[in-house]
């Protein structure tokens, strides 16, 4: 027997069974747990959907069916009550559980039967109530059940659907029956969070699973990081790729989920992951959360020594000081051994200071004495002195020093007092000539050691003439007593050798032994004497010297007429620069038949091994760029970027790649970035710079609006405008000049980058050259390089005036939204960029120059260089600040957008002007309407959260902006 068509699902209900599931979702609607009655209105309110009461377990519930599917034409609509929209919720999802009956099953089933009904959602700022115009509805989807029920178990179907691109105050569901036999048993409307966690100690707030988005999280309590947490909210409500991580304070360890103080007598010195370690020996017991331990009474820490060193004491005074004469030379040897208190420290050394004594008095030995390896830091405990003088007393006090010997009021030292008496004269080392002619020798000679002060030697001199078969000649030696190291001989044979040997003799009569024999020979009759050789040598040193006076004397000339010949050029039509150009000229990597030639001309090979890359900071137009080190000879490791050549490149790619590198290893300047080498030996072709810790100019502006002091501002636009002019004098033009290619370091110096867009000026009259296609960066060109792609100095020096505004404007985009074409109009139109917020007029005005459409009339670098530093020097001149027109500036609409369309939300006006990470702050303060937002004065603005100065000007300038009437032409005037 057939069962009731209306009531078909009546009966079945009592056969399902519901399952709750427990998720993550946050759930706005639930027919289910709602208990009573819906309200859900139904179109037609008769002979379309019906309210089935069911109890099941002592509880009502309430499912909605339709089953006419004897008539034709059903239009069967069934709606919700008005659903709110959580805040920055823009997609929810829709879980329906429902059942279908087969059509097949019906006796003479209609050919109008379906098993299919639709999903339909209308969004709205307020509950219409009963207010239900189809039109306003837009189609979701249409739900077909997998299974049909055919006997009289029912089965029931659950359908999941995903409603995204939400904006309004909230929003209804409505469901249309076309002629189908369908029972909704349960409709839940729910949208997914991630939930607040603690991850590597950093707080994440619940957050609205809305695709993939970055939170950005705060440490925990006592606890920091270099850069601020981040981590992705992903569309199932999970957290993953965190990015970046906290780490607790100095004296705080992790425990948990949180950062806890040091126990007392441990500490933790830095910030780290480290656990809190205990106090070092010879320290006091440290109290909870301590940073270091002190040291006890009578111990210390060295300079150099880390707070988690153990503490130690002064040495005592070094132990058996004795010497030792090593030879009759004046050598003595001085040995002692270490102090029995070394206080727990390996870092001793010793120092000897020298003295000299004579009844009872004492004075400094001087330079004359010398030490081996020297008299301080001497790590052995034996040190060699030498060129002592015989007969006298030395006084040698030591000394020991170690890291903490500065603490100690005692100097730990240890003397002894030894003199040198020897009584054998010293030897002849050597015989020199010092003059000749041909009947008489001068010579003299030197001594192993220099003979005291006190004590006089005399010396015996032998010499003989020399035969000339080498046989001995039977005349005796000729022998002379003198007083003195020197002797002049006479009576002597023309161009004859004699042999001479030297002794000298004690004061006693005692004698050394002879030198070695040397041989002198007398000139020949007719031939003047040899020169002295000093007098040799202070010709030659005269001789040079006049050359030298000769040359330095040509290069002035020249430098004085180079400069009056360049002081005597045409003037600039603005201003005037003496600057001189540098030497060297640019050349175009291109004009190389083998581009491998330029690389090996320009570009200096690293060994791939003396590069480490570290993390990925950038991806290229070639493949990713990295931060990485590179180890130098002459720096150690120094940090660099490290731009690579993605795998599969072609050989044209690989040379395109390698070009910037040719280009830039010809630049050497301190505002230019410094390209360290290449590795082209490698399977991998790396270009390896100078590492920028702060990135891209324009980004770094962004995230500090309002941060910076404008004298700040001027000194960076002056560092690119010197680099700028470097590369001017060297013929060589940028052509994509702009704030995101420029970097900046950790000094806030500014150096210009990126040259791959960048070409040599060719040798023609105009200095241009015409571009062989691809794209051109509108914003920052300049209209004549639009117009005919013809590039000079002057279009980089109207980029220039565009890179000016970006960075007085704290990063904001040139031109705002408008579409290139637009740019293009407006500038034929005589529209140049208004003065952004407390612009100096000063600086306002040399943009206005650099936007002279006649470009002979642009300031060259030098003359912008000039001027820089002019203002630079007095700060005052940048007080005045240009005339603002928010309206202009930041190029809002009005409240009725010019087009009688209002702002939907607040949501929407803060994405508008760029503040949307305030969404949530106007939210908690119950700002939700534009009419609020109309009503905000400045204090409000404030008290909202808005604490950044250049925050607050843009919010509060864009409600003026809201405020007046948006003229068609504002955007437009100069």
């Amino acid at each position: 027997m057939e069962l009731p068509r209306l009531h078909f699902f009546t009966f079945l209900f009592f056969n399902t069974v519901f399952v709750s599931l427990q998720s993550k979702e946050q759930v706005l609607l639930d027919m289910r747990s709602s208990g009573g009655e819906l309200g859900w209105l139904t179109l037609p309110y008769e002979n379309g959907w019906e309210i089935v009461q069911t109890v099941v377990n002592g509880s009502l519930f309430y499912t909605y069916s339709v089953c006419n599917i004897d008539s034709t034409e059903q239009d069967n609509w069934l709606r919700t009550t008005f659903i709110q929209r959580r805040p920055g919720t823009t997609r929810v999802s829709v879980e329906l559980r429902f059942a279908v009956r087969d059509c097949n099953t019906f006796d003479g089933a209609s050919v109008s039967c379906k098993e299919t009904f639709n999903l339909f959602i209308s969004e709205a700022d307020a509950d219409v109530g009963t207010n239900f115009r189809k039109g306003q509805f837009r189609k979701v989807a249409t739900i077909a059940p997998d299974e049909v029920t055919r006997g009289r178990m029912l089965k029931v179907n659950t359908e999941t659907r995903t409603v995204g691109s939400l904006s309004r105050k909230g929003f209804y569901l409505a469901f249309q029956d076309l002629g189908a036999c369908v029972g909704i048993l349960s409709v839940r409307l729910y949208y997914k969070t991630c939930p607040s966690t603690v991850q590597s100690l950093a707080v994440f707030p619940e957050t609205v699973a809305d695709a993939l988005r970055e939170v950005e999280g705060a440490c925990v309590e006592n606890a920091v990081s270099q850069a601020t947490p981040r981590i992705y909210c992903s569309a199932e409500g999970e957290w993953v790729v965190p990015v970046g991580q906290c780490q607790c304070l100095p004296g705080y360890e992790t425990t948990g989920d949180s950062c806890q103080a040091c126990k007392p007598g441990y500490f933790k010195p830095s910030v780290s992951f480290e656990l809190c370690q205990v106090c070092p020996d010879n320290t006091k017991p440290s109290a909870a959360g301590a940073t270091q331990c002190q040291c006890e009474e009578g111990f210390f820490r060295s300079p150099s020594d880390p707070v988690t060193s153990a503490c130690s004491a002064p040495p005592s005074a070094p132990r058996d000081l004795t010497s030792t004469t090593l030879s009759a030379e004046g050598r003595l040897q001085l040995s002692w051994s270490a102090p029995l208190v070394t206080g727990g420290r390996s870092d001793l050394s010793y120092s000897v200071l020298c003295e000299q004594c004579d009844r009872g008095s004492c004075v400094p030995c001087g330079e004359k004495i010398r030490f081996e390896p020297g008299p301080t830091d001497l790590q052995d405990t034996t040190v060699i002195v030498s060129e002592l003088d015989s007969h006298l007393n030395y006084t040698f006090t030591l000394e020991v020093h170690s890291g903490v010997s500065q603490y100690s009021a005692l100097r730990p030292t240890t003397a002894i007092t030894t003199a040198l008496d020897y009584t054998d004269p010293p030897k002849v080392t050597l015989i020199h000539l010092d003059d000749c002619s041909p009947t008489s020798l001068s010579l003299s000679w030197a001594l192993s050691r220099r003979p005291p002060a006190h004590i006089s030697h005399r010396y015996e001199l032998m010499y003989r003439r020399k035969d000339g078969d080498g046989e001995r000649d039977v005349t005796t030696y000729t022998v002379l007593i003198l007083e003195k190291s020197s002797v002049h001989i006479n009576d002597l044979t023309p161009d004859t050798t004699y042999m001479f040997r030297v002794q000298a003799l004690g004061p006693e009569g005692s004698s050394g032994s002879y030198s070695t024999e040397y041989e002198f020979h007398t000139l020949p009759l007719g031939e003047s004497q040899i020169q002295n050789p000093s007098t040799m040598v202070m010709g030659a040193v005269a001789g040079v010297a006049v050359i030298l006076l000769v040359v330095v004397a040509v290069l002035l000339l020249r430098k004085r007429r180079l400069r009056s010949h360049r002081r005597g050029g045409p003037e600039d039509p603005y201003f005037s620069s003496d600057q001189l150009k540098p030497l060297k000229t640019y050349v175009d990597p291109h004009m190389y038949e083998d581009p491998n030639i330029a690389i090996q001309k320009f570009v200096t090979e690293i060994d791939h091994s003396a590069v480490n890359k570290l993390k990925v900071i950038g991806v290229g137009e070639f493949g990713e760029v990295f931060r990485g080190v590179m180890k130098t000879p002459g720096r150690g490791e120094v940090a660099v970027a490290i731009k690579t050549l993605k795998p599969g490149y072609s050989e044209k790619q690989r040379q395109d790649f390698l070009s910037e590198a040719s280009i830039m290893g010809q630049f050497s300047h301190p505002n230019i970035i410094r390209l360290e080498g290449v590795v082209t030996k490698f399977k991998h072709a790396m270009i390896v710079t100078e590492y920028m810790e702060n990135g891209a100019l324009d980004i770094y502006l962004k995230d500090r609006d309002g941060e910076i002091p404008t004298y700040q501002l001027g000194g960076m636009l002056r560092g690119i405008a010197a680099g700028m002019k470097y590369l001017s004098d060297m013929n060589y033009v940028h052509r994509d000049l702009a704030a995101r290619n420029v970097l900046v370091n950790s000094s806030l110096e500014c150096k210009v980058s990126d040259f791959g867009l960048s070409r040599v000026l060719e040798d023609d009259a105009e200095g241009t050259y015409t571009t062989r296609g691809g794209k051109i960066p509108i914003r920052w060109t300049a209209p004549e390089a639009i117009a005919y792609r013809k590039f000079t100095s002057a279009s980089d020096v109207w980029s220039f005036g565009i890179v000016m505004w970006e960075v007085m404007a704290f990063g904001e985009r040139p031109y705002w939204d408008m579409s290139n074409h637009e740019v293009m109009k407006a500038i034929n139109e005589a529209f140049r960029l208004p003065a952004p917020m407390d612009c100096p007029s000063a600086i306002y005005q040399l943009m206005l120059q650099c936007w002279q459409h006649d470009r002979s009339t642009r300031p060259r670098f030098s003359d912008i260089v000039n001027i820089l530093d002019k203002l630079l020097q007095s700060p005052e001149s940048l007080t005045a600040i240009a005339d603002f027109d928010p309206r202009v500036s930041i190029r809002l609409p009005s409240t009725s957008g010019c087009d009688g369309t209002m702002f939907r939300s607040v949501p929407e006006w803060l994405d508008s002007i760029k503040m949307s990470q305030y969404n949530e702050s106007f939210a908690r303060a119950g700002v939700t309407s534009m009419e609020q937002v109309l009503a905000l004065r400045h204090e409000d603005i404030r008290n909202i959260g808005v604490r950044l100065p250049g925050h607050m000007k843009r919010i509060a300038y864009s409600i003026l902006g809201l405020k007046d009437e948006c003229s068609p032409l504002s955007v437009f005037a100069v």
